[in-house]
């Protein structure tokens, strides 16, 4: 079970990311000069009005947004992980997914934070960054 605390060993560990306060509920974001890439982001209650509409469980635990690169993206992490990973029709047409991190195994909770990071950090240091860190294909 991953926490708030996992979340921001993950996030602040990665170069150039600063932890501030989100404007939309007040609960920590981890952003780089480009804009946030995962924030916590506690359900509305027209969240859990739409997911009862939908016959869907409602998540009890901590709840982060994570940048995906683009909608495929999305709908694959929440149809091929449906228990960790979900979308909420406030976030349909954008590219993020919300995470339950009660649900989702830590490795997964690592790449997806990874993955919104390097869409977000400045290209040389994300390419820096990747070259020292990740083995090559072969």
């Amino acid at each position: 079970m991953a926490t708030l605390e996992d979340v921001r060993a993950i996030a602040i560990a990665l170069p150039g990311v600063e932890e501030s306060v989100g404007t939309q509920n007040g609960g920590p974001q981890w952003r780089v000069p480009s804009g946030a890439f995962v924030w916590e982001r506690p359900l509305r209650r027209r969240d859990v009005d739409d997911l009862t509409a939908e016959g869907r469980s409602i998540p009890e635990g901590e709840v982060v947004a994570v940048r995906t690169d683009g909608l495929d993206v999305q709908r694959a992490l929440a149809e091929s992980f449906p228990d960790a990973f979900f979308v909420v029709p406030h976030f349909e047409g954008y590219p993020a997914v919300l995470v339950r991190l009660d649900a989702v195994e830590p490795e997964q909770l690592r790449e997806v934070i990874t993955d919104a990071w390097l869409l977000k950090a400045p290209k040389r240091v994300a390419r820096q960054w990747v070259a020292e860190n990740v083995p090559p294909k072969e």
